[in-house]
């Protein structure tokens, strides 16, 4: 098991002896298909120079989620109550913040100062707070399947770690084909599912000159291509000053599409939507991600063959 990071992150997560950073793990959503590789994760977060609090139950799980509805929310609650954790880690995603965002307090939450990360279904959780109470988080890796990898990416947790211990992050992105563009405004988004299922919900942040950024999986191009007309038709995408398409992928692609793929699909909203559609951005369910700061001021710079995100204003662990 790989669990290598650049020797300045290191660095940073270990400046303290024994006093790294505390990682609440939550399961908000599913829980752990296979149990052990819980312990797993956490033994990574260990060795990079963290300390854990796992408010999960693998014999706990309820259905297909990761508890009942009601031990969810408490853990969420736990977890922000907490004055030892600095950090609220999503177990995995799936499906069930959804059932619980009437019940929760997102001021509560809010007020916590945590750093809630992780994305998926975390999304739902993440838009709440931007919407109900104008807190960042981050849409960054989740315990499963990010930390239990047999192989883990570097990429991912380096980028992760960095924009946790650093008051601006920056991402760069060899992309071609995207357009020329040098913008600022509020970087948000998430889910493409998600943020769809919110549409017309107090848990969608209405957000003016912003940056969106959208992801999913398993999810063909005709049906991504429904869901951002189904923003646009909602005015969601009024008054956003570019949209940048992450990860896309285990979709199946057959004779009936014709000719019809992700090319074509990202062709038709480039000719079809009010904004500029940027693609390439390493962020969503695959192995390599970057982590964003959703709710953050950000710049955005692109010519035809790559782009930087750069984010600011947000709260990171330097204060810890």
């Amino acid at each position: 098991m790989n669990t290598e990071l650049n020797q300045a992150v290191r660095n940073m997560l270990e400046h303290g002896g024994n006093s790294g950073p505390m990682v609440a793990i939550v399961a908000p959503s599913g829980y752990a298909a296979q149990p052990d590789a819980v312990e797993r994760g956490i033994a990574v977060l260990i060795a990079q120079g963290c300390r854990v609090r796992n408010f999960t139950d693998a014999c706990g799980k309820f259905q297909r989620f990761g508890a009942a509805d009601d031990q969810r929310i408490a853990q969420l609650y736990a977890a922000a109550h907490d004055p030892e954790v600095d950090i609220v880690l999503a177990l995995r995603g799936g499906y069930g913040l959804t059932r619980l965002l009437p019940d929760l307090d997102f001021s509560q939450l809010a007020a916590s100062g945590k750093l809630f990360v992780g994305h998926s279904d975390f999304t739902a959780l993440q838009m709440g707070l931007l919407a109900q109470a104008g807190t960042m988080s981050f849409s960054g890796p989740m315990l499963c399947n990010d930390f239990v990898r047999d192989e883990l990416s570097s990429y991912t947790l380096n980028n992760f770690w960095q924009c946790l211990t650093q008051p601006v992050h920056r991402i760069t992105v060899q992309a071609d084909n995207n357009p020329q563009l040098l913008l600022k405004g509020t970087l948000w988004g998430g889910n493409l599912a998600m943020l769809t299922h919110l549409v017309g919900s107090p848990w969608l942040p209405k957000i003016d000159g912003g940056i969106l950024c959208v992801e999913d999986i398993n999810e063909h191009p005709y049906r991504v291509e429904r869901m951002m007309l189904q923003l646009l038709h909602a005015g969601v995408l009024d008054g956003q000053q570019a949209v940048l398409l992450g990860d896309f992928s285990g979709y199946r692609l057959t004779d009936y599409d014709n000719g019809y793929d992700f090319a074509k699909m990202v062709a038709y909203l480039r000719a079809h939507l009010p904004v500029p559609v940027l693609t390439g951005l390493p962020f969503g369910h695959g192995r390599d991600k970057a982590t964003l700061v959703l709710g953050s001021q950000a710049e955005l710079v692109s010519d035809s063959t790559l782009f930087s995100l750069t984010m600011s204003g947000y709260r990171s662990l330097i204060a810890w």
